[in-house]
């Protein structure tokens, strides 16, 4: 974990400010040893709306994606952070970004019984697709897309792990094949 990190996670708004305003870490930094975090992931984690305006106002970029595919506002909506989902949508965070497995925002929310948060997300899910829209029709520069995380999911896609494959019990390789005698 950078300085920066650890100062995020903590809840430590002084430390987090004094780093950034003296440009010893990049707030877009991915922590590989904790699944590619950013601070931006912590703050919204937590629920530090103070800290997730630091960290925006200092270029934390709302778009990229932990080793899970997560943004920033998942790991809101999974903590029920309705304060912090509002703040990254306040500044055109990709509210319906879905995760490898089809999973946005708001069905993080769904499933850990977050309502309030499932009610906003409702909404945000389609001013944030209008608001896409509406960009790219006046070509106004957009920051939805994580680099990283493209080609990362590319390499995924050609070389799947072996979680992903579809392995045969021995009793199912055997239907099969009477099946296909059949």
């Amino acid at each position: 974990m950078t300085e920066l990190h650890q100062a995020v996670a903590a809840g430590r708004y002084g430390r987090a400010e004094r780093l950034l305003r003296a440009e010893r870490c990049d707030p877009n930094h991915k922590d590989a040893d904790w699944a590619d975090w950013t601070p931006l992931h912590w703050a919204a984690a937590r629920g530090h709306v103070a800290m997730l305006r630091l960290l925006l106002g200092h270029g934390a970029r709302p778009c990229l994606r932990n080793a899970a595919g997560w943004t920033a506002a998942h790991c809101a909506a999974e903590a029920g952070r309705l304060a912090a989902l509002r703040t990254l949508h306040a500044v055109h965070a990709p509210m319906d970004a879905a995760d490898p497995f089809g999973d946005t925002p708001r069905r993080l929310a769904q499933i850990y019984g977050h309502t309030e948060c499932v009610r906003f997300l409702e909404i945000a899910e389609v001013e944030s697709r209008n608001y896409r829209q509406t960009a790219v029709m006046r070509g106004m520069p957009l920051d939805h897309v994580d680099e990283d995380w493209e080609r990362k999911k590319e390499e995924l896609e050609r070389n799947p792990p072996c979680a992903q494959r579809s392995y045969a019990t021995s009793a199912q390789k055997k239907m099969q094949r009477k099946r296909r005698k059949q």
